[in-house]
C-alpha cells in the first residue's frame, strides 16, 4: 500500500512542478511582450529567463528614475508658478 502512495506522491509532484513550469513560462513571455528592450527583434526561446528577468528589472529601475526625475522637474515648476493657478492644482495632483 505504500508503493502505491509514494507513486500517487510522485505523480502529484510532478504533475505539480510541470504546473508550476508552464507558469513561469508564461510570465517568462509576458515579460517579453511588456519589456520594450526585450521586444526588439529578439527571440524569447533563444534568450535565458535570467536574462529576461534582469531586463526587466533594468527596465522598472529607469521607470522609477524616470518617474523621480519628472516629479523633480514638476516640483521646479510649481516653485516658478502662481500657486493659486489651476496650474499649480494641476502639478500638485500629479505629486501626490
Amino acid at each position: 500500500m505504500s508503493g502505491r502512495r509514494s507513486r500517487a506522491s510522485r505523480q502529484q509532484q510532478q504533475s505539480g512542478s510541470s504546473s508550476n513550469e508552464d507558469q513561469i513560462e508564461d510570465l517568462i513571455r509576458k515579460l517579453h511582450r511588456l519589456v520594450p528592450e526585450l521586444r526588439r527583434g529578439r527571440n524569447i526561446d533563444k534568450m535565458p529567463a535570467n536574462r529576461i528577468l534582469q531586463e526587466t528589472c533594468n527596465y522598472i529601475r529607469n521607470l522609477h528614475k524616470e518617474v523621480d526625475d519628472l516629479s523633480e522637474r514638476l516640483s521646479q515648476l510649481l516653485e516658478t508658478i502662481d500657486s493659486e493657478s489651476p496650474q499649480a492644482s494641476i502639478i500638485r495632483s500629479l505629486l501626490v
